[in-house]
């Protein structure tokens, strides 16, 4: 039978370019992540935990930007960088990557809950569009990982199910990271309106020229994962003992 690992390698193509848009990504990830700590960290005054829930809410974007834009959009690219090492060892190099960004992303929704319900009058939660799609984009990214999880890494599956799962698998990768980007997009959006009278966001003050910064970082760091996952030169190619598994299966 036709293994899965099949569907993500096929002919090998030029990657001289590879490199460098992976190097890119890292820079772009990093960059998101150093923008939205300096905005939350400096111009939103620091962070505590449910001493101050105001500070506390500083917590949300910082963990949902390295949980569900940085650290997602390297699980994502895990098959295509390390595509010399053994397939097994990058799944759970991807799993593990994954998990992480489902950490994050939890204590991120806990502080924003925190900050809403202990503030010392109670913000109504989940009544805003952003606040709708980060519920379903986290409980989506918790399906797909867990999904993964039983399908490419629990015993006893055939691989023709594995096989007929793996184009789902990939789509709902890149679908969930887009959602991700979008609700960040609403999200900074949002605070942005919230805070208006404050950081000055018309008269382009830094504050404001940070956050519109940290969307673009976000749109260009999205655009390139997505750039990467589907382009079939840049796509792991199975080892020689892969292909004698697959033609022993």
């Amino acid at each position: 039978m036709e293994s899965y690992d099949k569907h993500d390698a096929p002919p090998a193509g030029n990657l001289g370019s590879f490199t460098g848009l992976v190097l890119l990504i890292q820079g772009l990830g990093l960059t998101a992540v150093i923008l939205v700590a300096v905005w939350m960290g400096h111009f939103r005054e620091g962070f505590a935990w449910t001493s101050d829930p105001a500070k506390e809410f500083n917590y949300h974007p910082v963990f949902m930007v390295i949980g569900l834009i940085f650290l997602y959009s390297d699980a994502i690219l895990a098959y295509r960088v390390f595509r010399n090492v053994k397939k097994m060892y990058i799944k759970i190099v991807h799993g593990f990557i994954h998990l992480g960004a489902l950490v994050f992303a939890s204590v991120g929704l806990k502080a924003v809950f925190d900050s809403h319900n202990l503030a010392p009058t109670p913000i109504p939660n989940m009544y805003s569009l952003h606040s709708w799609l980060g519920i379903i984009t986290v409980v989506l990214f918790g399906l797909q990982w867990l999904i993964g999880l039983l399908t490419f890494l629990a015993p006893g599956l055939s691989q023709g199910l594995r096989t007929l799962y793996m184009p789902h698998h990939v789509f709902w990768g890149v679908a969930i990271l887009c959602m991700a980007a979008a609700t960040a997009l609403m999200g900074i959006t949002e605070k942005a309106i919230f805070l208006k009278s404050t950081i000055q966001y018309t008269e382009k003050s830094t504050e404001g020229l940070v956050l519109n910064s940290l969307g673009i970082v976000i749109v260009a760091l999205v655009a390139l994962v997505a750039f990467v996952v589907t382009r079939p030169e840049y796509k792991r190619q199975p080892s020689p003992d892969e292909d004698h598994i697959q033609l022993m299966g």
